[in-house]
């Protein structure tokens, strides 16, 4: 399992062919933001990173669909946005969050790290792999973001997956207008053969309302 989390985590030359392909094209409008939740981890792993599904030292691997999960940060007008640290946090297949004031019945998985980072490169680019979220009582499926730009607030919001029947009845996923759910929605569908470690993939780009300087 440490060959293939070190794999993951050097693999970024054949993610930039990917990602300078056709059909990356960031979105026109601001992504919204929303609330960061109450079950932020109050302790980060040790090996906290951009892989949340392979624990150093571990032959455990994390329960759920692992998913390659990827995308760019943008400002405004389209420039890349570097250097700037990005985190995700989730709850686990059982749907249980690594929080104490978690009281879900089902087990903690021991496998999952429940949060990752990662600093976005020179063409604002990202990348986790995680697992496909799953629901949770009162919740739809989601992953929750937040971007610390320089000099900045953090920005929060959540991701969701697309086609998923439970978005229409979130009430945190109904509080985001029509017209701007496509900015904090995602496809996650069957992942390509140069992604060995992912079932799925996922791809999502971030949109602040803070000035660039493009690299």
């Amino acid at each position: 399992m440490q060959k293939s989390r070190r794999d993951f985590l050097q693999r970024w030359a054949g993610f930039a062919a990917a990602a300078a392909a056709p059909g990356w094209v960031h979105a026109a409008m601001l992504t919204p933001c929303q609330t960061a939740g109450p079950f932020y981890p109050p302790q980060l792993p040790l090996d906290n990173d951009n892989d949340l599904v392979h624990a150093a030292g571990s032959n455990t691997v994390a329960k759920g669909t692992i998913t390659d999960l990827s995308g760019r940060l943008l400002d405004p007008n389209g420039n890349p946005l570097q250097g700037i640290r990005i985190e995700i946090w989730q709850c686990d297949a059982n749907g249980r969050y690594r929080h104490p004031r978690d009281s879900g019945r089902q087990p903690v998985d021991p496998g999952f790290h429940g949060i990752g980072h990662t600093l976005t490169d020179g063409e604002g680019r990202y990348r986790f792999l995680t697992i496909k979220p799953v629901p949770y009582p009162g919740r739809t499926p989601h992953i929750h973001v937040a971007v610390y730009p320089k000099s900045e607030q953090p920005f929060i919001t959540q991701l969701y997956v697309a086609g998923e029947p439970r978005n229409a009845r979130d009430f945190l996923y109904d509080q985001v207008p029509a017209e701007k759910r496509h900015l904090v929605t995602a496809e996650f569908v069957r992942a390509a053969a140069a992604l060995p470690d992912a079932e799925l993939q996922a791809r999502w780009d971030i949109v602040l309302g803070v000035p660039g300087t493009g690299g």
